[in-house]
């Protein structure tokens, strides 16, 4: 028998002791979580902080057709701690529902004229626009972070880019990014 704490709605709080070393947390008698020397547990939901993250960049520039959503080629993961980004679909598939954090951002290679932007595709269709940089800069960049709710059996998110005249993109840590993770469990 584990060491309890529990919440009783009549009884106030209660405190069991044995001789286990795993703890739990109760509300009216049903556990809610155990805590031992393997960590936190959940008995139901995900803890938002174990849930799935990943962050991911291009390893080399794209080329965006002048007035043309571009799905952009993150293959390259710093980290995927569920195994929810795929490197080959560039897409992200998180199999916990909730609402996760996403960012992406990209910068261009050099100066360019126009609108210049990064959007998050869910589920193959424009989901939220990022900012909208323009006109002649040097290597403008151009962001997105939104909070977005996903299912966790089929939702899956893409980031895309789009430029009024054309251009080439930055590529690696510096000019390419595109990374989230479970804010809170459903």
């Amino acid at each position: 028998m584990a060491n309890l704490i529990n919440a009783d709605p009549t009884a106030g709080l209660k405190l069991v002791s044995s001789s286990s070393s795993d703890i739990q947390i109760q509300s009216n008698g049903v556990t809610v979580c155990t805590i031992n020397a393997d960590g936190l547990s959940m008995n139901t939901g995900t803890l938002a902080g174990n849930g799935p993250a990943f962050a991911a960049t291009m390893s080399a520039a794209v080329t965006l057709t002048a007035a043309t959503w571009i799905k952009l080629t993150f293959n390259t993961e710093a980290f995927d701690t569920n195994s929810n980004f795929d490197t080959g679909t560039y897409r992200f598939t998180p199999t916990v529902e909730g609402y996760y954090q996403i960012n992406g951002s990209l910068a261009a290679a050099g100066a360019t004229t126009g609108y210049f932007l990064v959007a998050i595709y869910k589920n193959g269709s424009a989901f939220k626009y990022g900012s909208n940089f323009s006109s002649g800069t040097a290597g403008p960049n151009s962001t997105i972070n939104a909070l977005i709710y996903m299912n966790g059996t089929s939702d899956y998110l893409e980031l895309y880019a789009n430029h009024a005249s054309g251009t080439t993109s930055g590529s690696g840590n510096l000019g390419s990014n595109f990374d989230g993770h479970l804010a809170r469990a459903a």
